[in-house]
């Protein structure tokens, strides 16, 4: 009678334990993401810097330059959410930070959706033969709209400012 509740209890903890290291294991995924990061055709001084694992949260910045003055800049994480997912947290310029949700991740790509919101509701970020590509997308005034960034790997010391 006692080897059926322990039997159960034991096949319950194996089952719960993959789920439980998941996230941090997820994020882990994402280390290709680290490093600095120039925008094709950008001007000097425009850069995207995403910061290694820590803490379970990868954070990153970007600054565009534009006629030689930053035109915009963004704070971003990528980080375990309070309901135990993966997200990732945009603030751009003065904005509140934004929250999308992991949808899709491999060992070269991430999609984050957050369907509630105006522009954009994806974000996807995948590394290609060296090239970190970057896109936004949903739906914008009733159309659909996609951007793409594409950028090359820097030394972050040598970032151009």
């Amino acid at each position: 009678m006692l080897k059926t509740p322990l039997l159960l209890a034991a096949l319950l903890s194996v089952i719960a334990a993959p789920t439980l290291a998941e996230p941090a294991h997820e994020l882990q995924k994402l280390a290709w993401l680290a490093g600095c990061w120039v925008p094709e055709g950008s001007e000097p001084g425009s850069v995207e810097h995403w910061l290694p694992l820590a803490g379970d949260t990868l954070l990153g910045l970007s600054r565009t330059v534009k006629r030689g003055r930053t035109s915009s800049h963004e704070f971003m994480q990528i980080r375990r959410s309070a309901a135990g997912g993966i997200e990732f947290v945009a603030t751009v310029g003065e904005q509140k930070p934004v929250a999308f949700a992991l949808v899709s991740l491999s060992e070269t790509e991430a999609q984050f959706e957050n369907p509630a919101h105006d522009f954009p509701q994806r974000v996807v970020y995948a590394l290609e033969q060296g090239l970190l590509k970057a896109r936004i997308e949903g739906q914008s005034q009733g159309r659909s709209k996609r951007i793409d960034f594409s950028m090359r790997r820097t030394r972050c010391e040598a970032a151009p400012g």
